[in-house]
C-alpha cells in the first residue's frame, strides 16, 4: 500500500485522482440528466421516477456518501495542483494564457470548479435538505423555478458546468494515457458534444418549468 500512497502524493498521482473522480462525476451527470428528463413527461412520471429512486434506500445513501467523498477528493486535489502550479510559476507568463491552443475550459478549470462546488451546495439546500413531508419534490422544484432569479442562477451554473466538462472530458483521457494523435481530436470533439448535452439538457429544464408554472 505504501507505493500507492507514494504515487498519490506525486503530481501524476494527483492528476490520476482528478481523472478517476472526474469520470465518476461525468457518469453521475449522465444518469442524473436521464432521470431529470422525466420532468417533460409530467408530474406523475417525475414523481414515479423519484419514488423508484428513493425505494433503493441504503443504496442511495451509500451512493450519496460516495459522491460526497469523490467531490472532496476532486476539489481538494484540484486546488492542491493549482497551488503547486502557482508556486512553481510565481511570475505570470508574458505571453497570452490563450496561446498554444488553450481553451476557455482549460484556462478556467480551477475557477469553474470552485463555482460548481458553490452551486452544488446551493442546489442541495434547495432540493435535498428541505422539508419533504409537507410538499412533494415536484412542488419544491416548481416553486424554486417559479423564481426568475433562481432560474438565471441555475442556467448560469450549468453553463459553467459545461465549460468545465468541455476540457475535463478529454483531459481525463489524456491523463490515463489515451493520448494518441489519431484519436485525441475525436475525444476532444466528443468532450465538446458531452458538454453541450449537459448544458442544453440541464439548462432547459428550469426554463421549461418556469414557463409551465
Amino acid at each position: 500500500m505504501n507505493w500507492l500512497f507514494r504515487t498519490l502524493r506525486t503530481s501524476i498521482g494527483k492528476k490520476l485522482m482528478m481523472a478517476v473522480t472526474g469520470l465518476c462525476f461525468i457518469c453521475f451527470l449522465i444518469v442524473h440528466l436521464i432521470g431529470n428528463l422525466t420532468i417533460y413527461g409530467g408530474k406523475d412520471l417525475f414523481i414515479s421516477y423519484v419514488e423508484h429512486l428513493h425505494a433503493l434506500g441504503p443504496i442511495i445513501t451509500v451512493a450519496e456518501w460516495g459522491l460526497l467523498t469523490l467531490a472532496l477528493i476532486h476539489v481538494a486535489t484540484g486546488l492542491t495542483l493549482f497551488y503547486q502550479n502557482l508556486r512553481a510559476r510565481p511570475l505570470r507568463y508574458k505571453t497570452s494564457k490563450w496561446a498554444g491552443g488553450r481553451s476557455i475550459g482549460s484556462a478556467t478549470m480551477p475557477y469553474t470548479g470552485v463555482l460548481i462546488l458553490g452551486f452544488v451546495i446551493l442546489h442541495l439546500f434547495n432540493f435535498h435538505f428541505v422539508d419533504k413531508e409537507n410538499a412533494s419534490i415536484f412542488q419544491i422544484i416548481t416553486t424554486a423555478f417559479a423564481n426568475p432569479a433562481y432560474v438565471i442562477i441555475y442556467v448560469a451554473a450549468i453553463v459553467v458546468v459545461a465549460i468545465h466538462v468541455s476540457h475535463g472530458f478529454w483531459s481525463l483521457f489524456q491523463t490515463i494515457g489515451a493520448n494518441h494523435p489519431k484519436y485525441m481530436p475525436i475525444v476532444q470533439t466528443l468532450g465538446l458534444l458531452v458538454s453541450l448535452v449537459f448544458g442544453i439538457g440541464f439548462g432547459l429544464i428550469p426554463v421549461y418549468i418556469s414557463i409551465m408554472v
